[in-house]
Protein backbone atom coordinates (compact mmCIF):
# COMPACT_ATOMS: atom_id res chain seq x y z
CA UNK A 1 0.00 0.00 0.00
CA UNK A 2 2.90 2.37 0.71
CA UNK A 3 4.68 1.39 -2.52
CA UNK A 4 3.24 4.21 -4.62
CA UNK A 5 4.91 7.48 -3.63
CA UNK A 6 3.15 10.73 -4.46
CA UNK A 7 5.60 13.05 -6.17
CA UNK A 8 5.06 16.22 -8.16
CA UNK A 9 7.57 15.29 -10.87
CA UNK A 10 6.23 13.06 -13.65
CA UNK A 11 8.00 9.72 -13.74
CA UNK A 12 8.16 6.77 -16.11
CA UNK A 13 6.49 4.56 -13.48
CA UNK A 14 2.89 3.60 -14.10
CA UNK A 15 0.26 5.55 -12.18
CA UNK A 16 -1.06 3.91 -9.06
CA UNK A 17 -3.74 4.41 -6.41
CA UNK A 18 -4.94 8.05 -6.21
CA UNK A 19 -2.82 9.16 -9.20
CA UNK A 20 -5.14 7.30 -11.60
CA UNK A 21 -7.24 9.98 -13.33
CA UNK A 22 -9.89 7.91 -15.14
CA UNK A 23 -13.43 7.70 -13.72
CA UNK A 24 -13.85 4.04 -14.68
CA UNK A 25 -11.21 1.35 -15.08
CA UNK A 26 -11.07 -2.27 -16.20
CA UNK A 27 -9.78 -4.15 -13.17
CA UNK A 28 -7.72 -7.33 -13.05
CA UNK A 29 -7.55 -8.92 -9.60
CA UNK A 30 -4.31 -9.99 -7.92
CA UNK A 31 -4.98 -13.62 -8.89
CA UNK A 32 -5.24 -12.66 -12.60
CA UNK A 33 -9.03 -12.88 -12.93
CA UNK A 34 -10.99 -10.06 -14.58
CA UNK A 35 -13.24 -8.13 -12.22
CA UNK A 36 -14.75 -5.95 -14.96
CA UNK A 37 -15.28 -2.25 -15.59
CA UNK A 38 -15.91 -0.45 -12.31
CA UNK A 39 -15.51 3.10 -10.93
CA UNK A 40 -11.97 3.98 -9.85
CA UNK A 41 -13.07 4.65 -6.27
CA UNK A 42 -14.54 1.13 -6.04
CA UNK A 43 -11.33 -0.39 -7.48
CA UNK A 44 -9.23 1.57 -4.97
CA UNK A 45 -11.41 0.32 -2.12
CA UNK A 46 -10.96 -3.30 -3.32
CA UNK A 47 -7.16 -2.84 -3.45
CA UNK A 48 -7.06 -1.27 0.02
CA UNK A 49 -9.11 -4.12 1.49
CA UNK A 50 -6.48 -6.58 0.24
CA UNK A 51 -3.62 -4.35 1.41
CA UNK A 52 -2.37 -3.91 -2.17
CA UNK A 53 -2.07 -1.12 -4.75
CA UNK A 54 -4.16 -0.33 -7.83
CA UNK A 55 -1.66 0.03 -10.69
CA UNK A 56 -2.51 1.35 -14.16
CA UNK A 57 -0.90 -1.17 -16.57
CA UNK A 58 -2.49 -0.02 -19.86
CA UNK A 59 -3.22 3.73 -19.63
CA UNK A 60 -4.02 4.12 -23.36
CA UNK A 61 -6.79 1.51 -23.39
CA UNK A 62 -10.44 2.57 -23.23
CA UNK A 63 -11.15 2.35 -20.30
CA UNK A 64 -7.63 2.11 -18.79
CA UNK A 65 -6.63 -1.33 -17.51
CA UNK A 66 -5.60 -1.47 -13.85
CA UNK A 67 -4.27 -4.39 -11.85
CA UNK A 68 -4.46 -4.99 -8.12
CA UNK A 69 -0.89 -5.84 -7.05
CA UNK A 70 1.93 -4.98 -4.68
CA UNK A 71 3.56 -2.00 -6.42
CA UNK A 72 6.86 -2.34 -4.53
CA UNK A 73 7.24 -5.95 -5.64
CA UNK A 74 6.27 -4.96 -9.22
CA UNK A 75 9.02 -2.29 -9.36
CA UNK A 76 11.55 -4.72 -7.87
CA UNK A 77 10.75 -7.34 -10.54
CA UNK A 78 11.09 -4.72 -13.29
CA UNK A 79 14.51 -3.68 -11.96
CA UNK A 80 15.59 -7.35 -11.86
CA UNK A 81 14.57 -7.79 -15.52
CA UNK A 82 16.60 -4.72 -16.52
CA UNK A 83 19.64 -6.01 -14.59
CA UNK A 84 19.37 -9.45 -16.24
CA UNK A 85 19.14 -7.84 -19.68
CA UNK A 86 22.27 -5.77 -18.94
CA UNK A 87 24.11 -8.82 -17.67
CA UNK A 88 23.34 -10.80 -20.82
CA UNK A 89 24.33 -7.97 -23.16
CA UNK A 90 28.03 -8.39 -23.86
CA UNK A 91 30.12 -5.63 -25.37
CA UNK A 92 32.72 -6.55 -27.95
CA UNK A 93 35.77 -4.35 -27.70
CA UNK A 94 38.33 -3.52 -30.36
CA UNK A 95 41.88 -4.17 -29.16
CA UNK A 96 44.96 -3.03 -31.09
CA UNK A 97 48.41 -4.59 -31.38
CA UNK A 98 51.23 -2.60 -32.99
CA UNK A 99 54.27 -4.18 -34.65
CA UNK A 100 57.11 -2.93 -36.85
CA UNK A 101 58.59 -4.53 -39.97
CA UNK A 102 61.79 -5.30 -37.99
CA UNK A 103 60.00 -6.95 -35.04
CA UNK A 104 62.15 -9.76 -33.59
CA UNK A 105 60.91 -13.36 -33.32
CA UNK A 106 60.42 -13.36 -29.54
CA UNK A 107 58.59 -10.01 -29.66
CA UNK A 108 56.41 -11.35 -32.48
CA UNK A 109 55.50 -14.44 -30.42
CA UNK A 110 54.61 -12.23 -27.44
CA UNK A 111 52.37 -10.03 -29.60
CA UNK A 112 50.78 -13.16 -31.10
CA UNK A 113 50.03 -14.45 -27.59
CA UNK A 114 48.27 -11.16 -26.79
CA UNK A 115 46.21 -11.34 -30.00
CA UNK A 116 45.27 -14.93 -29.21
CA UNK A 117 44.12 -13.93 -25.71
CA UNK A 118 42.02 -11.03 -27.07
CA UNK A 119 40.31 -13.30 -29.60
CA UNK A 120 39.64 -16.00 -26.99
CA UNK A 121 37.97 -13.34 -24.81
CA UNK A 122 35.66 -12.58 -27.75
CA UNK A 123 37.16 -9.19 -28.65
CA UNK A 124 38.08 -8.02 -32.13
CA UNK A 125 41.74 -7.17 -32.74
CA UNK A 126 43.32 -4.60 -35.03
CA UNK A 127 46.87 -5.52 -36.04
CA UNK A 128 48.89 -2.48 -37.14
CA UNK A 129 52.33 -2.49 -38.77
CA UNK A 130 54.07 0.88 -38.29
CA UNK A 131 56.65 2.05 -40.82
CA UNK A 132 59.26 4.60 -39.71
CA UNK A 133 61.52 6.59 -41.97
CA UNK A 134 62.55 4.66 -45.08
CA UNK A 135 60.85 1.45 -43.91
CA UNK A 136 57.79 2.54 -45.93
CA UNK A 137 59.70 1.47 -49.07
CA UNK A 138 59.43 -2.17 -47.91
CA UNK A 139 55.64 -2.52 -47.63
CA UNK A 140 56.01 -6.17 -48.64
CA UNK A 141 57.57 -6.89 -45.20
CA UNK A 142 54.42 -5.54 -43.53
CA UNK A 143 52.23 -7.76 -45.71
CA UNK A 144 54.41 -10.76 -44.84
CA UNK A 145 53.98 -10.08 -41.11
CA UNK A 146 50.19 -9.73 -41.42
CA UNK A 147 49.94 -12.88 -43.55
CA UNK A 148 52.02 -14.74 -40.95
CA UNK A 149 49.66 -13.58 -38.17
CA UNK A 150 46.69 -15.00 -40.09
CA UNK A 151 48.48 -18.33 -40.67
CA UNK A 152 49.68 -18.59 -37.05
CA UNK A 153 46.22 -17.92 -35.62
CA UNK A 154 44.64 -20.46 -37.98
CA UNK A 155 41.13 -21.49 -36.93
CA UNK A 156 41.03 -19.04 -33.99
CA UNK A 157 40.47 -15.89 -36.08
CA UNK A 158 38.88 -14.76 -39.29
CA UNK A 159 39.99 -11.71 -41.24
CA UNK A 160 37.27 -9.08 -40.96
CA UNK A 161 39.17 -6.44 -42.92
CA UNK A 162 41.95 -7.30 -45.36
CA UNK A 163 45.34 -5.57 -44.90
CA UNK A 164 45.32 -2.02 -46.22
CA UNK A 165 47.79 0.85 -46.10
CA UNK A 166 46.83 4.14 -44.47
CA UNK A 167 49.68 6.65 -44.52
CA UNK A 168 52.67 5.13 -42.69
CA UNK A 169 50.81 2.14 -41.31
CA UNK A 170 49.26 -1.04 -42.60
CA UNK A 171 46.23 -2.39 -40.72
CA UNK A 172 44.21 -5.58 -40.66
CA UNK A 173 41.14 -6.36 -38.56
CA UNK A 174 40.65 -9.81 -37.00
CA UNK A 175 37.48 -11.17 -35.40
CA UNK A 176 37.07 -14.30 -33.29
CA UNK A 177 35.97 -17.34 -35.27
CA UNK A 178 32.47 -18.43 -34.31
CA UNK A 179 32.64 -22.02 -33.14
CA UNK A 180 29.86 -24.19 -34.53
CA UNK A 181 28.47 -26.79 -32.13
CA UNK A 182 29.18 -30.38 -33.10
CA UNK A 183 26.01 -32.10 -34.28
CA UNK A 184 25.17 -35.35 -32.45
CA UNK A 185 25.47 -38.48 -34.61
Amino acid sequence: MEGCAITSAPSSDPRCNHRIRAREVRVIADDGSQVGIIPTSEALRMAQEKGLDLVEVAPNAEPPVCRIMDFGRFKYQQQKKVQEARKKATTVQLKEIKVRPKTDEHDYQTKLKHIRRFLEDGDRCKVTVFFRGREIVHKDRGQVILARVVVDLGELAKVEQEPRTEGRMMTMLLAPQVKKPIAPV
